[in-house]
Formats: C-alpha cells, structure tokens, sequence
C-alpha cells in the first residue's frame, strides 16, 4: 500500500478505503483478544488506521503492518490500565446484556482465562493468541518482531506453561 498509496494522491481514499474493509474486523479481533475491552479495541483500531492513513507503510504489506501497529498501541493501552488499576484498584464489568447465570459462568470462565494470560510474559501471550488466531509462523514473527526460526519454541513454551497454570489450577 505505502507505494500505491503514495504514488496516486487522487487514489489515497479508494485504497484506505479498501483497506480498511478488507482489514478492519480482523485488526479489531486481534485488539479484542489482547485487551479485552471492546471500547478499547475499537479505539485502538480507529487509532491504527489513522496512522495508516496518514502515514502508510513502505512496503506492501499492509496487513502486517497494520497488526504490529495495533499491537504496539494495545501494549501501551495495557501498560496504561495497569497504572490506572493500581492507583484506583477499580473493576471493569461488561456491558453485555445476557441471563445472570449465563453472565456469571461466561465472566468467570473469561477471568479465569484472562488472569492466566496476563501472568504470562507478553511476548509468550502474543505469540499464543496469534497462533490460535490462525496465523503463521512467518507472519507471527512479523508481527511480533522475533524470529521466524524462534517462534515455535516460544510458542512450544507459550502452549506449556498456559496448560501447566490450567492444570495447576493458576
């Protein structure tokens, strides 16, 4: 895109465009995964496009860049919310509507999840939520920034440590 984009002023809102609808819904997926907050998500997605379109990659591919991007923003948005729950010690309740049973064993199961997630190194929980997302080594390691010839071992890592905390009951 960078060199389309570039190239072709007149051209820059049809391939944003094309780009965003091609890209949006999986950019916000990966977002949602690392978050957890889908307000977060989308304004970390809307935050990446943005850049996107003022300033495009040098390269073409854009779906990698958009996913380093949006991961790099949702890191700091996660650094930003540990702050924020240490200095306030505050809970953050969904706003889904759904029966209070369904609601209680769905949050529970999320949190049990969630809080395994978040005692791994962010490096080992990137790796594995990609992995389950369907990607490839190859684009894993663009994304993530480590080597393609590593990313099994972190992800091999990765996969044991989250079952040994499953078993271990965390």
């Amino acid at each position: 895109m960078g060199d389309d984009l570039k190239a072709d002023k007149f051209n820059i809102s049809e391939l944003f465009e094309e780009y965003y609808n091609q890209y949006y819904n999986r950019v916000l997926m990966h977002i949602l995964l690392l978050t957890g907050d889908r307000q977060a998500a989308e304004d970390i997605v809307q935050e990446t496009f943005i850049k996107l379109y003022k300033g495009p990659p040098n390269h073409s591919n854009v779906a990698g860049w958009l996913m380093k991007v949006s991961t790099n923003l949702a890191y700091n948005h996660i650094r930003r919310e540990k702050k924020v729950k240490k200095m306030d010690n505050m809970q953050i309740e969904s706003d889904n509507v759904i029966s209070i049973e369904d609601a209680a064993i769905k949050n529970t199961e999320v949190r049990y999840v969630r809080s395994i997630l978040d005692g791994m190194k962010p490096r080992d929980r990137i790796c594995l939520v990609l992995k389950f997302l369907g990607y490839k080594y190859n684009e894993i390691a663009e994304i993530t920034g480590i080597r393609v010839s590593t990313i099994g071992k972190v992800i091999s890592r990765a996969i044991t440590k989250f079952k040994g905390k499953i078993e271990g009951g965390v």
